[in-house]
């Protein structure tokens, strides 16, 4: 069973991403936690050298959790592409360059795939938590959709004007938050990291 924080607690959020900090911001908001972004501690980002999400989101955890001195919490994600095996993947964010210009790597994206008529793809979120004293929890998240071209809508960030969900008409790019926030890969995963570590909520009287 996985270690549930206190009541109260402060949260390292190991993240740069803006955009990343207000979704997961959004969704720790109405438990009983403290956060605070890695960026305001000035704590580095590690080197993401895992093969995979969930590993890549540990070790950012663990990084900001043994500089700070408190709990971390990290993510690590990705849009990927069935018809090319899967990529950008955990590529996602390198294929924006060190300018993170999403809009090049969705183009990159497009020109890739060109005629290609399969155009299913998904978004992957790993959660992951660490204490200072080396414990870790992850949580993973998937949303499973189709891309289309061109990009649509100016809300979210990364890959998200490229990106219908099933059962959806909207990109997540054109997604009123809320509405993202209710069922996309992150809301996957911190639903399951919100029951397995984060406070329980005290009975309605």
């Amino acid at each position: 069973m996985a270690r549930r924080l206190a009541p109260g607690a402060r949260l390292v959020l190991a993240s740069h991403n803006p955009g990343k900090l207000a979704e997961i911001a959004q969704l720790l908001a109405p438990q009983d936690i403290g956060l605070i972004a890695a960026s305001a501690l000035g704590l580095p980002e590690p080197a993401e050298t895992a093969p995979d999400f969930a590993g890549n989101a540990r070790i950012k955890a663990l990084a900001a959790a043994r500089a700070s001195g408190w709990v971390a919490m990290a993510d690590d994600s990705g849009f990927s592409l069935a018809a090319l095996d899967g990529a950008p993947g955990i590529h996602a964010a390198r294929w924006a360059g060190a300018g993170r210009d999403f809009a090049h790597a969705m183009a990159e994206v497009a020109r890739r795939l060109g005629d290609h008529p399969d155009r299913r793809a998904w978004f992957t979120c790993a959660l992951a938590l660490a204490w200072p004293d080396g414990e870790t929890a992850s949580f993973l998240g998937r949303a499973e959709g189709e891309m289309v071209w061109p990009p649509r809508g100016t809300r979210g960030f990364g890959y998200d004007p490229i990106f219908v969900p099933h059962g959806g008409v909207e990109t997540y790019g054109e997604m009123a938050s809320d509405a993202k926030h209710a069922d996309s890969h992150r809301a996957r995963a911190f639903a399951a990291l919100r029951a397995a570590c984060l406070p329980e909520e005290a009975p309605k009287s």
